[in-house]
């Protein structure tokens, strides 16, 4: 029987419970014979004890040190490319917050199998996930949003129970990458510090001929959690100490995103969103303002 390897790639910061659990699921899962895993995890400087923790609970797990200021992309584009060293048949992209069901991966390989046999041979399996509590769809396949005032906005797609579904890309939290579609599309790439590059890996994949599939039903849970820290009612002091933080709008991450895949039409959706946080952040400004009087 053919071994077929994957490799698990995790990048985690100070969530030991969550990073903890899953590992506890990756170990859980149901997988046929010959099927091999291995987990490439990097710890960016967590100061929780989970460096430790794993050492002494999954010493089989391949532990890479990062320094604090990596973020998600980064970490996971670390993790990426000590696997590509030994050249797997598969790499799943998997956030430290997401609880695999027992056969989520037998499920995303059987999918990739299905697709290749039908001729897609580069196809991205991007795994759906859902509330635990609700069941409410939280991350998985998307589409890009219709509206043009929306150019980072994508519109997830639900899993159908039968079947794979086509979508324009991705998000990160659990993501099958077959070897094909790392020789062809490569690593993520290192313009991104946290956002937008597992997005834009997808898209670069179908920039290049290939494709991008939603795996037939949910793989796991997973809580809706942005961590985008421009939310809400902000003085415009705030917006403008935070505007370039990884974790809001930094300029030129952006500008390489909207160049690379908005066409001509790039410089205004370059400063959309500006505009439109300058335009929330004076409103609130004006609002206080007038309260005050």
């Amino acid at each position: 029987m053919t071994e077929i390897k994957t490799a698990v790639l995790i990048t985690c910061y100070n969530r030991k419970k969550e990073t903890l659990a899953c590992l506890e699921g990756l170990s859980g899962q149901k997988l046929p014979e010959g099927i091999k895993v291995h987990i490439f995890l990097v710890d960016d400087g967590s100061s929780d004890g989970t460096e430790e923790e794993i050492r002494n609970t999954y010493p089989e797990v391949t532990l890479i040190k990062g320094d604090g200021s990596l973020y998600w992309n980064g970490g996971m584009r670390l993790a990426f490319s000590k696997a590509l060293e030994y050249d797997y048949d598969y790499y799943l992209w998997l956030n430290d917050d997401v609880r695999l069901y027992d056969d989520a991966l037998d499920r995303l390989l059987k999918t990739s199998k299905q697709l290749n046999s039908e001729g897609y041979s580069t196809a991205i399996i991007a795994g759906s996930t859902c509330d635990s509590l609700t069941g409410k769809i939280t991350y998985g396949g998307v589409i890009a949003s219709p509206l043009w005032w929306e150019p980072l906005k994508h519109r997830l797609i639900k899993p159908d129970e039968k079947k794979p579904l086509p979508c324009h890309t991705m998000t990160g939290n659990c993501v099958l990458i077959p070897r094909e579609v790392a020789r062809l599309t490569g690593n993520l790439d290192e313009s991104f510090t946290h956002y937008m590059g597992d997005t834009d890996y997808g898209l670069r994949n179908r920039m290049k001929g290939g494709t991008v599939w939603i795996a037939p039903g949910y793989m796991g849970t997973c809580s809706q959690n942005s961590d985008f820290i421009l939310r809400g009612n902000l003085s415009f002091k705030t917006l403008l100490k935070n505007i370039n933080h990884p974790k809001a709008y930094p300029l030129k991450e952006w500008e390489v995103y909207i160049k690379r895949h908005k066409g001509r039409f790039w410089p205004l959706y370059l400063i959309l969103p500006y505009i439109k946080l300058i335009f929330r952040s004076l409103s609130y400004e004006i609002t206080n303002f007038l309260g005050k009087g």
